[in-house]
């Protein structure tokens, strides 16, 4: 009965009721909060899961050694906090419950929250932790590797991610800053202790059961690295079971980030770039190869997916030996044909993605330009009998609409000529880098001018026609002509925006903000 009313006070406590439940507290025995439920939970395992501290502080004070009663053979509160992710509730749990913690619970309790504060407090209680193994084998650092958001590893996000990233980003920047400040300085804690020992040592702990190095390579931890390498530059040197330098995994796998580090290693960069791997690949070959489709994806339709593996082949290009640009692997092919097999499936959805835009686009070009260039000759308000001049010719209005007219023609055709020229290209690999994404902008730009220009023309005939006593009318027509606008604006701004960014700054990610080697 006692243990039922803990549990009942406990959810009034979850609800707002706290001096109920402090109260309820101080009327029971120590005994009474050392009950379990049917599941051997007690009050306290409760609280932990929820994260609620004041609740503990209030338990704790009653009967000190509720941290340490276990779930029948299950984990104690402290295990019940790191568990759930609870970081505030497991660093006010910990002092209480470390000293009744053997080795094995102790490294247990480690890995359960690498991804907390109290990690670093742990590593600085007991720093044989930077060696302890979890229950498959693996280090702090194996684990740590593998999760690069903890690091803020950049990437190439859509217009829209960004925008959404731009409004949230005075909310969450501190926070994710202090979190990744916070698990950059566990893993050089961690990596200090480890170099503490011979290097034989040293590389048997980071490459069993799998390689650190390029754990963090394939998914582009590259601050990681960056610490790593920093404190043991050997790191450089080393290769993976297929002959391959962090560099030629960073290529293989696109992470810019880590690649642009080669540039950081002065004279070490040229012999590295030598490397082969078994199937006898140089660097240039493996940025030949179709990038992994998490890559891909980062940017919009198969045609900017394609410029974007022409520019990582380009900026690879550079950095080899003129040797390496013809050299063949153990297939026979040279590193612009293996890049031409590879993307052939590629290309083909590129140019089908471009010709559909195009046609869709010329389609609303086409009837434009039709339409702009019949009101050319239907004069609004008509023609003076005596002069044949138009009745409207001195009105701003009038000279608004001839103006407007006139750039919707020109505009629309242009745009028409540039998905002509789309439509009728050879669509050769080297089109997608500049040629291809530049004919659409531009004809992308001119329909979106020629709309616009066409419904401010629609718009002043109207007005000059059904100004006179309608004037609410000409007004209410007048704004509700532009909602096409900005329609088109919405729908298409962001493939525009991202073609843009793509054709002109996506070889700003090769180069680095910062020197992350010292």
């Amino acid at each position: 009965m006692a243990v039922e009313l803990g549990m009942w006070g406990f959810d009034w406590q979850v609800q707002g009721r706290f001096t109920f439940v402090e109260e309820l507290v101080k009327m029971m025995d120590e005994e009474d909060l050392a009950l379990q439920d049917k599941k051997e939970n007690t009050a306290l395992s409760f609280a932990a899961e929820a994260g609620s501290i004041g609740i503990a502080k209030i338990m704790i004070q009653k009967n000190k050694f509720l941290p340490t009663i276990q779930t029948g053979k299950g984990p104690t509160p402290l295990f019940k906090a790191a568990l759930l992710g609870q970081s505030e509730m497991a660093c006010y749990l910990y002092p209480k419950t470390y000293p009744t913690l053997n080795e094995m619970n102790r490294n247990a309790l480690f890995f359960s929250c690498i991804d907390t504060d109290l990690a670093m407090k742990m590593l600085e209680d007991d720093t044989t932790l930077a060696t302890a193994h979890n229950s498959n084998a693996e280090t702090a650092l194996h684990v740590l590797a593998r999760r690069p958001l903890e690091f803020g590893g950049r990437s190439t996000l859509g217009m829209c991610s960004r925008l959404r990233k731009s409004l949230v980003s005075g909310i969450e920047d501190s926070y994710k800053s202090s979190k990744q400040t916070k698990a950059l300085e566990l893993v050089e804690c961690l990596w200090n202790q480890i170099l503490k020992h011979d290097d034989d040592y040293v590389m048997c702990l980071i490459t069993e059961p799998s390689e650190v190095l390029f754990d963090a390579t394939r998914l582009g931890n590259y601050e990681f690295l960056s610490v790593l390498i920093n404190a043991y530059p050997d790191l450089l040197w080393e290769t993976d079971d297929e002959n391959r330098t962090m560099f030629h995994v960073a290529v293989l796998y696109r992470h810019a980030s880590i690649f642009n580090l080669v540039h950081e290693t002065g004279s070490i960069k040229d012999i590295i770039v030598t490397y082969t791997d078994d199937e006898n690949n140089n660097i240039l070959h493996l940025a030949a190869k179709l990038a992994p489709q998490n890559q891909l994806n980062l940017v919009s339709g198969a045609a900017l997916q394609m410029q974007r593996e022409l520019v990582w082949f380009e900026e690879v290009k550079k950095i080899v030996q003129p040797l390496s640009i013809d050299m063949k692997n153990k297939d026979g092919k040279t590193p612009r044909e293996l890049f031409t097999s590879e993307h052939e499936g590629l290309l083909c959805k590129g140019e089908s993605w471009m010709k559909n835009t195009a046609n869709s686009c010329m389609l609303v070009a086409t009837i434009i330009t039709t339409v702009v260039f019949s009101a050319a000759f239907s004069i609004p308000g008509g023609i003076a009998d005596d002069t044949g001049a138009p009745k409207f010719l001195k009105d701003t209005a009038f000279l608004i609409f001839v103006i407007s007219d006139g750039v919707a023609l020109f505009s629309s055709s242009t745009s028409t000529l540039m998905f002509l020229y789309i439509l009728t290209s050879r669509y050769a690999e080297n089109d997608f880098l500049k040629s291809l994404p530049l004919k659409l902008m531009v004809g992308l730009a001119s329909l979106f001018i020629s709309m616009t220009s066409m419904m401010i023309a629609f718009s002043t005939a109207f007005y000059l026609s059904c100004h006179y006593g309608l004037r609410f009318v000409s007004d209410f027509i007048f704004i509700f002509a532009f909602v096409p606008v900005v329609l088109f604006v919405f729908l298409q701004y962001p493939l525009l925006y991202d073609m843009f960014l793509s054709t002109y700054y996506s070889s700003l990610i090769f180069q680095p903000r910062k020197h992350m080697i010292q």
